[in-house]
């Protein structure tokens, strides 16, 4: 029996020596598994019941008053009953468990309770939502999974109007896919990583055979970097009408040619019939709305909101695609942006410096994400609060892409660029015939 207690204590020596530092450094996945999950699920089933009485997560039971005769016999004083906690499931970089809440209770009490149980159970954060009446999910995560945007866990399956463009909290893949989310409203102030999330947005899609096109009226600034890969590049409201003109009367013919084929959308005519699916990157929202009262600038900006939400009503089942950018989108710029606003399912909202554009951007669909989306500070660039499947939002942070990264894409896939002679056409004749 001695010799069996010195060989294991002697492996678990050589594991916290050796063995462990170096699966933490090579495979930390692996780590996680064999050595901090066990350690963590064991201390929140040893916890639980402490920590639900400190931070009120319990109900009271008052036994059932009995009758000696002529006597009523109270019995015995109130009891605590602490919900019941299921067993904790491991995540790739935390671990997660569900708890059958007490008629009467509300997952307001759970919520407000994330720090405490973040700090019994030594874990980075503790996230917690309610997925249907009744219960709450907590999920917690052991690490912060933000901290390097660049390495996901899983595998990412590459497919048309796909981009992973960095990690999700959940500490997976964070993938803007097109197909099921068409359009999408981005928003952060400056230095926020807004601009970094374009850029590598634009190299996940540079690669595929996707039509990319450009409007940055801070004179291409932004999007410049990436000319070499877009069919065309807009840097003033002129143009962007242009381009925006040519877009609809493109969509005007795609739905003439789904009609004639009995089509409902693109995606059900035949591979050699199908035109070219098209991703539209507007950079700085504000610059095609703002105007001085002018009569020509209010009818420029009128024409854009009329453009931008006709793509955005019609161009998912043709093969169109949004993605609208700005430091500041609030209701201020006109009812245009609004009714735009609700055709972008997809949002993103980085640091604001306002309240009004983190609401405009997430409050339609959660006002706990605001709330987040307005925590972030200056520190986190990059980190983002995103619509996701787990509760309606989760937070994300981009894989950063330098200036020097993303023209080394634009010249790698210039040749991928399509000519989009309906765009190119329009642009010849705003410039007078020059060729563009």
């Amino acid at each position: 029996m001695g010799s069996f207690l010195f060989i294991v204590a002697l492996l678990v020596v050589a594991w916290m020596a050796v063995i462990g530092p170096q699966l933490r450094d090579q495979r930390p996945d692996w780590h996680w598994y064999l050595t901090g999950f066990p350690r963590t699920a064991l201390r929140v089933m040893v916890t639980w019941r402490k920590v639900a009485h400190l931070n009120d997560l319990t109900v009271s039971h008052k036994p059932n008053r009995r009758l000696l005769g002529d006597l009523a016999v109270k019995g015995e004083p109130l009891r605590t009953r602490v919900p019941r906690l299921s067993f904790p499931q491991p995540t790739p970089k935390g671990l997660s468990v569900l708890v059958r809440l007490h008629p009467g209770q509300t997952p307001e009490p759970f919520m407000a309770a994330a720090d405490a149980l973040a700090h019994a159970w030594r874990v980075h954060a503790v996230r917690i939502v309610s997925p249907e009446r009744g219960v709450v999910l907590i999920t917690a995560s052991a690490s912060d999974p933000l901290e390097h945007p660049d390495r996901p866990t899983g595998e990412v399956s590459a497919s048309l109007l796909s981009a992973a463009v960095g990690t999700l909290e959940t500490g997976h893949a964070w993938v803007m896919d097109f197909r099921r989310v068409p359009h999408w409203l981005i928003v952060g102030a400056t230095r926020s990583g807004k601009s970094t999330l374009i850029a590598r947005l634009i190299t996940e899609l540079a690669p595929q055979p996707v039509a990319l096109v450009g409007v940055d009226c801070k004179g291409g600034m932004e999007l410049g970097l990436f000319e070499r890969r877009l069919s065309v590049l807009a840097t003033c409201r002129s143009e962007a009408i242009a381009v925006l003109g040519a877009l609809v009367v493109d969509m005007q013919d795609r739905m003439r040619t789904c009609r004639a084929a009995g089509a409902r959308s693109v995606w059900e005519l035949p591979e050699e019939q199908r035109p070219m699916a098209v991703v539209v990157i507007v950079d700085e929202i504000a610059e095609l709305y703002l105007t001085n009262g002018n009569k020509e600038q209010r009818a420029e900006a009128e024409q854009c909101s009329t453009y931008l939400l006709r793509l955005a009503q019609l161009g998912a089942a043709l093969g169109m695609h949004l993605v609208v950018a700005g430091q500041r989108v609030g209701s201020d710029l006109g009812p245009g942006v609004t009714a735009l606003r609700a055709q972008l399912s997809g949002r993103v909202c980085h640091r604001v410096n306002d309240s009004g554009t983190a609401e405009m951007a997430l409050g339609d669909l959660n006002k706990d994400a605001v709330a987040v989306a307005q925590s972030i500070g200056e520190a986190e660039q990059g980190v983002a609060v995103t619509t996701g499947e787990l509760g309606g939002w989760m937070r994300g942070r981009s894989h950063l892409t330098t200036p020097t990264e993303a023209q080394l894409t634009a010249a790698e896939y210039a040749g991928l660029a399509p000519r989009l002679r309906g765009i190119v056409r329009a642009l010849e004749d705003l410039n007078g015939g020059d060729d563009v």
